[in-house]
């Protein structure tokens, strides 16, 4: 099965729910005017989009069919389909990875899938020819290590690790002497799952940076944050606390083969002005793909 279909059949129920609600109102279209608009906007507001992002997509929608006097139903479900691929296309350039070693910090609350989207992107990283190291910085939780261990074997990459309870920013330290070592091309460090209130693991992940800018100070860098898509609404919440204390340059999103709630992406990237990477729709190492604005909007409508 291609990456697409997987993507149709992963973003099943997002389909269903968003894709339904916007078509429902279609269905009943008799005109466009501005019922159809106020039923669309309680449509994208129903399928997590949010409110902001949905007046905002509406009203961009508005004046669209004004401006270029639209009258068609195709043409006005292409007209909100191109508006929502602006928003997901803020950055559409991909992963900055130019340097020899190149680094990926991943950060993100416990249960949202780090280490398996860290061994998923290791995994698709070597696939491409390059060669990988993962860093186990996440030390506090109990077999955090071991597990990301046996996704670096699945992904066949190098993994440098301490014992449980070690400091996190001299497995860093010590993985970045290992990865110029080895002449690796990318060092992917994982980080301990935090919540943006607890200040002593906020504190810690500024430790980490501040290594990776000695150590490695012409590196290209990407802080990729893991957000569960099943969370829908908090996620925009969480995106924004850890914005407050970490330079987020991408986001992966996981879990949306279980949510019907894949709608909350558009309104994350709307808020946050920050790019999707990388997208998970399942739990194979191969389930997880570069972020594609047009495939994903294909998906779902």
């Amino acid at each position: 099965m291609g990456f697409f279909e997987k993507l149709k059949q992963g973003l099943g129920k997002t389909k269903e729910s968003f894709g339904e609600k916007v078509n429902g109102v279609f269905s009943s279209f008799r005109k466009v005017d501005e019922e159809l608009l106020e039923n669309l906007e309680e449509a994208l507001i129903m399928s997590d989009i949010g409110m902001d992002t949905s007046l905002n997509i509406i009203g961009k929608l508005r004046d669209r069919i004004k401006r270029e006097n639209i009258q068609d139903e195709e043409e006005v479900k292409k007209a909100l389909r191109e508006i929502m691929k602006e928003i997901l296309d803020i950055d559409a350039s991909g992963l900055s990875l130019n340097t020899t070693p190149s680094v990926i910090l991943v950060v993100g609350v416990n249960g949202v899938g780090k280490t398996t989207s860290i061994g998923k992107i290791a995994n698709r990283l070597r696939e491409s020819g390059k060669k990988v190291v993962v860093a186990a910085a996440d030390t506090f939780r109990a077999a955090a290590v071991e597990q990301l261990e046996i996704w670096a074997k699945r992904a066949n990459v190098d993994i440098v690790k301490k014992e449980e309870g070690a400091d996190p920013a001299s497995v860093v330290f010590d993985a970045i002497k290992y990865a110029k070592e080895q002449n690796a091309d990318v060092l992917i460090c994982d980080t301990a799952g935090r919540l943006h209130n607890k200040q002593y693991l906020m504190d810690e992940l500024s430790k980490i940076d501040k290594v990776i800018e000695k150590e490695l100070p012409e590196a290209s860098k990407e802080t990729l944050l893991v957000i569960d898509g099943t969370t829908g609404q908090n996620a925009i919440m969480q995106v924004k606390a850890f914005k407050e204390t970490v330079n987020i340059t991408g986001l992966i999103l996981t879990k949306l083969d279980g949510t019907a709630k894949g709608g909350v992406v558009i309104g994350i990237v709307a808020e946050n002005k920050i790019p999707v990477r990388f997208i998970g729709v399942g739990e194979q190492i191969d389930d997880m793909q570069e972020f594609s604005a047009e495939d994903f909007l294909q998906a779902i409508i």
